[in-house]
């Protein structure tokens, strides 16, 4: 098993800017709140490495920066609250990669530039382990946020996001999807569900996190909206354009499914077109913010520009 990742390493296509510093130190802020939150749990120990071995695995951890990062952007600082709900948002990230890497859903052998959990160990303790993170981010949100009311908001936002009316429905008609007839309007309900609501969901658990106003929260919720959507249409893009070492998950594995796709839908010059449109969109309702939202700026440029 590995040890707890280095997150520097998953940023190679950056340079040294203050937002992969930021990235960086988010990072490790949250590796070390999933660390804490694991230990204090007694977990059946096959069980266990397999959940701190999704875990560990070099992501990218962008979802849950993106909480912290609103919480600052509002409340001036990154808060407890705000570590345990990007830890938790990280957990059901995990779990929907764990579940979709199996044999009955994309069937892939890679994720993160190491095998998937179904293979290394196997396909029931990948289920159970996805199982596990998916509630076990409920429970902290229950248990450690300390005001009642903030706790149910944070949960309701995420099990929105993560639920039938969210991740599951694209999920499902993604699945549903394969070897048909696509059309754009399908391809957005797609990636607006499985990608996009998970992206608002974390800015806007920031945000509650951080005290925003309700005019606040919505900002943030259509910036992260629109990075999400951004996210995965360069998502697509990269499984066409870049190589399985480069991505850390098997390349042109779209395609080969016959998946519903932006450059599949609409073209590879249309798919570029609109995720700089969404990126300048997410970066135009930021204006309210003024300067301190600079590092949401540059994260949507970076979302756009990125390699991998």
């Amino acid at each position: 098993m590995t040890g707890w990742r280095d997150v520097k390493s998953t940023e190679e296509e950056m340079a040294d800017t203050n937002l992969s510093i930021q990235l960086t130190e988010k990072s490790r802020a949250v590796d070390r709140v999933l660390r804490d939150l694991l230990v204090a749990r007694q977990i059946y120990s096959e069980l266990n490495e397999a959940l701190r071995y999704t875990l560990e695995a070099p992501g990218k951890r962008i979802r849950s920066a993106l909480v912290l990062w609103c919480c600052e952007l509002v409340g001036g600082r990154t808060s407890y609250d705000a570590e345990i709900a990007a830890a938790a948002v990280e957990m059901v990230h995990t779990y929907s990669l764990v579940h979709d890497d199996l044999p009955a859903m994309d069937n892939d052998d890679l994720r993160r530039g190491l095998p998937t959990c179904h293979k290394a160990f196997d396909e029931a303790t990948a289920i159970l382990a996805g199982d596990a993170l998916l509630t076990l981010a409920f429970e902290v949100l229950a248990e450690e946020i300390a005001e009642p009311a903030r706790a149910v908001t944070l949960i309701r936002h995420l099990a929105e996001a993560a639920g039938p009316s969210g991740m599951i429905a694209g999920q499902m008609a993604d699945l549903r999807a394969e070897n048909g007839q696509g059309n754009r309007e399908l391809l957005e309900y797609i990636h607006t569900n499985k990608t996009a609501k998970m992206f608002r969901c974390a800015a806007a658990m920031g945000a509650i996190c951080g005290g925003a106003d309700e005019s606040q929260l919505k900002s943030l919720e259509e910036y992260g909206l629109r990075i999400g959507l951004g996210f995965q249409i360069a998502d697509d893009i990269l499984d066409v354009s870049a190589t399985s070492e480069r991505l850390g998950k098997t390349a042109g594995k779209d395609a080969k499914a016959a998946k519903c796709t932006y450059p599949g839908v609409v073209g590879m010059e249309e798919s570029i077109r609109l995720s700089k449109k969404l990126a300048d969109e997410a970066i135009a309702v930021l204006a309210p913010f003024g300067r301190k939202a600079d590092t949401l700026r540059e994260l949507a440029v970076v979302l756009l520009e990125r390699t991998r």
